[in-house]
């Protein structure tokens, strides 16, 4: 069973309370949450943009396969080659072998860490049925964060079935647990279950905690509203969550803000300006890949289209 420090740790990150762990201190080298809580404090440099940062707080001559397995993601995500990329990948795919020998040095939290890691950087190369397999989708793994990341997944490629599918799973062998409930309120965001007012509740009540501050809840809040038409309440909490980003907008943020721009009274010209940051310092995000593939898409048919000749009146 966790700590309590531990539980909280995880609590923060799984809500996205990024800012908070970078900063959090460590505790002793010596205790039992010190590997775990240094995992997840790398995550939260990673998810923040700042994958060069895990490089100064994970010792690289680690031994533990769970902080090699966060060091080698934050390589893949920092490369700047396709090279280096590969090279990250390999690492990830040869430590997810070694979790699995005999004599690996590594209780099954860190097994499962591992995992989710690979998973992770499986699916940003797009590797989509490798990071599945390696999550272990569709089979008895009880490994919470695991599901979480293949529901994420199947959500991503227009499969809200199969996630429904892995999350009613997890329902028979997981407690109430935070993780579950966030999973739950991610299908209901993409599939509009009861008007999107159980997700809408959730993020509302994660809110309402005083010891957490996380922009992420507060963008998923303003999507949800978005999407239930309360386009002014969803952009105080955009507000909201740059402010608490230091007024620099992190990447779904700044893609909300561009559709909440678009609607409504607003001017499309600020929709335009917003879309045109995003492209900018966040080239590869999915929101920007598909207009610009949409983009290239409507150029070549336009060249393909031979427009007729005017018709002429006759006496």
């Amino acid at each position: 069973m966790d700590s309590s420090e531990l539980y909280h740790v995880k609590q923060q990150f799984i809500l996205g309370a990024y800012k908070s762990l970078v900063n959090l201190t460590l505790p002793d080298p010596g205790s039992p949450d010190y590997t775990p809580i240094l995992v997840y404090q790398a995550r939260a440099h990673i998810a923040l943009n700042e994958p060069e940062a895990v490089s100064q707080v994970v010792p690289e001559d680690t031994e533990n396969v769970a902080l090699k397995a966060v060091s080698a993601l934050a390589r893949y995500v920092v490369a700047s080659s396709a090279d280096k990329k590969d090279t990250s990948l390999e690492e990830l795919r040869d430590l997810c072998i070694e979790i699995e020998g005999e004599d690996v040095d590594a209780d099954e939290n860190e097994k499962g860490m591992v995992r989710v890691l690979a998973g992770t950087a499986f699916a940003l190369a797009g590797e989509v049925e490798e990071a599945l397999e390696t999550l272990g989708a569709g089979t008895s793994t009880q490994n919470l964060e695991a599901v979480a990341f293949t529901v994420q997944i199947y959500l991503s490629i227009n499969r809200p079935d199969l996630a429904r599918k892995e999350f009613d799973q997890a329902k028979r062998w997981s407690e109430d647990d935070l993780l579950l409930q966030l999973i739950e309120s991610s299908i209901g965001l993409v599939t509009g279950k009861d008007g999107y007012s159980d997700c809408n509740s959730f993020y509302t009540e994660q809110l309402g905690n005083p010891s957490l501050s996380s922009a992420h809840l507060l963008t998923a809040r303003g999507v949800t509203r978005l999407l239930r038409g309360e386009v002014p309440a969803a952009k105080c909490d955009f507000e909201e969550a740059v402010s608490q980003l230091g007024g620099k907008p992190d990447a779904e943020t700044l893609a909300a803000m561009t559709v909440a721009a678009g609607l409504g009274t607003s001017k499309h010209a600020e929709a335009d300006q917003l879309f045109s940051q995003l492209q900018s310092q966040y080239p590869s995000y999915p929101m920007v890949l598909d207009v610009d593939r949409k983009a290239d898409l409507f150029d070549e048919l336009c060249a393909k289209f031979d427009v007729p000749p005017l018709a002429v009146a006759t006496a």
